[in-house]
């Protein structure tokens, strides 16, 4: 918490603004706006919420296509289940580890060439780092398929001072309790198109038609955010760019400590093959010119081959061992029990990604005191090869 927070929760309290309804949604509608440069917006439950009535705002029906990143959270696919739809998952490549516009390409030519409706496309800016926005946006308009970005975990990131989010027709915002800024839970859907904020707002209050009693003739859900949650996101708005210069210091701190080498890797035949040499063999993944990514997670692969055996999962146990969490980085979709009948358009990224990619702790309220515990087992596990 920034400071600010109670504050605005004490005025909720002192109204009586409880529900949700209140003042304080709109104010932080307002404040998300102004900073992503988003035309409009509409606070919700949850990012997921988000997304899912983003795709119903798109026209997703039953038995459409929508091409979904695979290398992302389930959250993203989910969505699509909703909407009686099937995800179709498309790689991810080595610039930015988000959706890989060629295979993109490929998977819209094979689908429609089987016949099928392919109704969106869901990049994911995932860790913070933005997705290749020009040269994906460049993909769906040639073939007339609307964009919805699943930006949860990249506010603050932008391209070239244009915010993820407000490249497509529309984006989710989350504010998990995980994510760069909280509101212990709660999510946004922005968009320049009025309408469909318009009716993102009629249906997430259970799509209640104009009438003094209970009418509804469109169905709707409850996918409100109260005026209590939104006066927590409030002050969390005026700490964000304190926020996001801690998750770069953070990531500035790995970078010394692990090596200081960006990865430089191509794609052989379906192998991803590292073109330099770390002194660790840990790298990191560079911001792509005019790219700035929030760095809300730390994330690094480490090639065991230069280690000498050292594999993500012996710094991740490593770390656990001392009560320090460490994580894999996502598992993608392809390769989820849930996903396993699915089509995906593969290239290897994601999946050499996933066997050799490691979140390190990225907390905003990482100080010395936690440095020096992370930097003790970082030692210890490189046999103080490390400076």
């Amino acid at each position: 918490m920034g400071g600010q927070e109670i504050k605005f929760v004490q005025e909720a309290f002192d109204t009586n603004w409880v529900a949700p309804v209140g003042p304080h949604i709109g104010d932080f509608e307002q404040d998300l706006r102004s900073y992503t440069g988003a035309g409009h917006c509409s606070v919700l439950g949850s990012g997921s919420a988000a997304i899912h009535i983003g795709q119903r705002l798109l026209g997703v029906e039953r038995r459409d296509v929508v091409l979904c990143q695979s290398f992302t959270f389930v959250a993203t696919a989910n969505s699509v289940l909703l909407q009686g739809a099937t995800p179709v998952f498309v790689d991810s490549e080595l610039e930015t580890w988000n959706m890989c516009p060629v295979k993109l390409e490929e998977a819209i030519i094979d689908q429609q060439a089987q016949g099928k409706r392919v109704a969106s496309i869901i990049p994911v800016h995932l860790y913070g780092m933005p997705s290749n926005m020009p040269a994906i946006m460049a993909v769906a308009d040639k073939y007339g398929i609307p964009v919805f970005e699943d930006a949860a975990e990249s506010l603050g990131s932008h391209i070239n001072g244009k915010h993820t989010g407000t490249f497509g027709k529309g984006a989710a915002l989350s504010f998990n309790g995980n994510k760069i800024i909280t509101t212990s839970g709660g999510g946004a859907l922005i968009s320049d198109d009025e309408k469909l904020i318009q009716k993102a707002r009629f249906w997430a209050t259970q799509a209640r038609d104009e009438a003094p009693h209970y009418e509804h003739s469109e169905q709707g859900y409850n996918y409100r955010m109260s005026n209590v949650v939104a006066a927590i996101g409030r002050g969390q708005m005026q700490v964000l760019p304190e926020r996001i210069e801690a998750r770069r210091a953070n990531h500035d701190w790995y970078f010394k400590k692990l090596g200081e080498t960006w990865l430089d890797a191509e794609l052989r035949d379906g192998t991803v093959c590292i073109q330099n040499t770390s002194a660790t063999g840990i790298y990191f993944l560079r911001e792509p010119e005019g790219y700035f990514s929030n760095r809300w997670l730390t994330t690094v692969i480490v090639n065991p081959e230069e280690t000498g055996g050292i594999t993500r999962e012996t710094i991740r146990l490593a770390l656990d061992a001392r009560n320090i969490e460490a994580r894999p980085l996502w598992k993608p979709m392809h390769l989820q029990p849930l996903f396993s009948e699915s089509k995906h358009y593969g290239n290897g990224v994601s999946d050499w990604l996933f066997e050799h990619g490691l979140c390190l702790p990225s907390g905003s309220n990482l100080g010395m005191a936690e440095f020096a515990r992370i930097e003790a087992v970082l030692d210890e596990v490189f046999h103080f090869r490390m400076s």
